[in-house]
């Protein structure tokens, strides 16, 4: 079903398939240490039992039914302050693939995606390799709910709830590794502004008055942007502008 890509240049061409696999991220990562990856590896897996997302979160996928991935990258042309840029390539290229299917598609800070008013369809967890010397590589983690119609969690949904059609994995893999492969390749080549803008403008609740968690309250603000560190900018009620990091604040589905 996931074949080695013909129509790209380098994602995709060293494809894995797992039936079975506790997490994509831990094998993509297990690979590179054992130097049986390259950039552009891809690790996909049927039934991933312990996925993991943001802040620790357990991303739950029915077997068979769904896109779990892992790409490993090598974006050295980075430095290691400019993390966010890869999250903001990453999420872009995956928001312009669902849109394709489902118009109203947005990215809900710092990486997941949602449709509003139905929930989240998707996340990503990128983690890195980074030494003294900068940062060595990435392991890009997907979780895409494409077939799936019953989820044990509120606030979730998928391309089949959307569109009432049943999808073919492999032929949306093909698709989605071609458009993140066509992302990459623009950060490569220095678009920051461009891909920046692209993210702001289909930011979940940008401009908007919304309650955020933070810590055991909530506080009222609206969404501004982000900094370069890839922070959340939040103006406050009072007219006083804040930045948060993920691990701060959080934005719940309304």
């Amino acid at each position: 079903m996931y074949k080695i890509l013909a129509n790209t240049i380098f994602l995709g061409k060293d494809v894995h398939f797992l039936p079975d696999c506790h997490s994509t991220n831990d094998i993509a990562f297990q690979m590179v240490r054992q130097k049986k990856a390259q950039e552009g590896t891809v690790v996909i897996c049927s039934n991933q039992t312990k996925g993991r997302g943001q802040r620790g979160n357990v991303w739950v996928s029915e077997p068979g039914k769904n896109l779990t991935l892992s790409l490993v990258l090598r974006p050295s042309f980075l430095d290691i302050t400019e993390q966010f840029q890869l999250n903001m390539c990453v999420s872009n290229g995956i928001r312009e693939f669902l849109q394709e299917y489902v118009p109203d598609i947005k990215v809900k800070w710092p990486n997941d995606l949602v449709v509003p008013g139905e929930g989240k369809i998707g996340g990503i967890l990128i983690e890195n390799s980074v030494t003294s010397e900068g940062w060595e590589f990435a392991v890009v983690g997907i979780g895409l709910n494409i077939n799936q119609e019953k989820f044990p969690l509120p606030f979730a949904t998928s391309l089949k709830k959307l569109t009432g059609t049943e999808f073919d994995l492999g032929e949306l893999f093909r698709l989605l590794i071609t458009r993140l492969e066509q992302k990459y390749i623009q950060l490569r080549k220095g678009k920051i502004k461009e891909i920046k803008t692209e993210y702001l403008n289909y930011l979940y609740s940008k401009g908007e008055w919304k309650n955020f968690g933070l810590g055991e309250d909530q506080i009222l603000g609206k969404i501004l942007g982000i900094d370069s560190l890839g922070q959340l900018q939040i103006e406050m009620e009072n007219g006083e502008i804040s930045t948060f990091g993920f691990k701060d604040i959080r934005l719940p589905l309304e």
